[in-house]
């Protein structure tokens, strides 16, 4: 139940305002059952830090019981200490998403110990920034095996259960550059280019079994990863800060709560969407700070 305090102090709830200006009570129940992922089994790939994390955070809060993967059991364990804070329970479980056979032991450990999975969210990723001309071709495959292939792969071991069960979400971590290329990331934006695609022809697949397929698209998030460019008067925290339409960076909560949107009721009709949370700035990227202000 939420509630409010006014100047003097005292704790009023909601209900109380509505009522006094002669509104009807909120029905909170609804909105509980909306978002409610109690006895739900959700999978967060690359969850023991950063975006991952939040989303994890977000739909443990949720009631889900939450497996957070990555390739390093240690520090998948070290990372329970931060969701004990919150109060979250994780289950950590370290296994190689590109691999076919370590994904199939993996997901069926999880279905033994943990329950079938219920909402997988493909956020296992990384970014090599390298002019193609410098690129081996070593790297930029790399890259396209975890960011393209892995989700394939995890997907396809995961959907058999959804479509017997006739229920499922799953989340791809798209990108901006899911849409625009950058310099030096030519494997990261044709892997984010291919997710969006591939996110839309397991919606055409897979819809028919009440399967939904979305992708999740982050601008510029404040993580540890981009921590030093954010700090003092690097170039890129000004074009960010001065391109952006919201005039800040994204938090790592903001894209858990698009996750938790998409991983419930509340989307069940969304279908083969690629949810940007970037402040506005694809809808304005030469947007400069400022300017709307003359």
């Amino acid at each position: 139940m939420l509630f409010l305090r006014c100047k003097a102090g005292r704790v009023i709830s909601p209900s109380c305002i509505f009522t006094k200006y002669g509104f009807k009570t909120p029905d909170m129940s609804f909105i509980n059952e909306l978002f409610d992922l109690s006895g739900k089994v959700a999978l967060v790939t690359g969850g023991s830090h950063g975006i991952g994390m939040a989303i994890a955070k977000a739909l443990g809060k949720a009631g889900a019981k939450v497996v957070v993967n990555g390739r390093s059991q240690e520090k998948l364990e070290e990372s329970k200490k931060e969701f004990e804070k919150e109060g979250v329970e994780v289950f950590p479980l370290a296994f190689d998403v590109t691999d076919e056979k370590a994904v199939d032991k993996g997901i069926s450990t999880i279905e033994k110990e943990v329950g079938p999975v219920d909402v997988l969210v493909n956020n296992a990723g990384m970014i090599k920034r390298v002019p193609i001309l410098e690129m081996p071709v070593a790297d930029f495959k790399q890259v396209i095996d975890i960011d393209l292939v892995s989700p394939f792969i995890v997907s396809k071991r995961v959907v058999p259960g959804m479509i017997e069960r006739r229920s499922g979400k799953i989340i791809n971590l798209c990108s901006m550059m899911s849409e625009y290329g950058r310099n030096s990331v030519s494997a990261y934006a044709s892997a984010k280019g291919g997710l969006k695609m591939l996110t839309a022809n397991m919606t055409c697949e897979w819809a028919k079994y009440n399967i939904q397929v979305n992708g999740i698209g982050p601008g510029y998030i404040a993580t540890e990863q981009t921590a030093p460019i954010r700090e003092g008067n690097h170039p890129f925290n000004d074009l960010v800060m001065t391109r952006t339409p919201a005039g800040r960076w994204g938090e790592p909560e903001d894209v858990g709560n698009a996750a938790l949107f998409l991983a419930t009721k509340a989307s069940d009709f969304v279908n083969g969407h690629v949810l940007y949370v970037d402040g506005g700035i694809l809808a304005n990227f030469g947007y400069v700070k400022g300017e709307n202000d003359i």
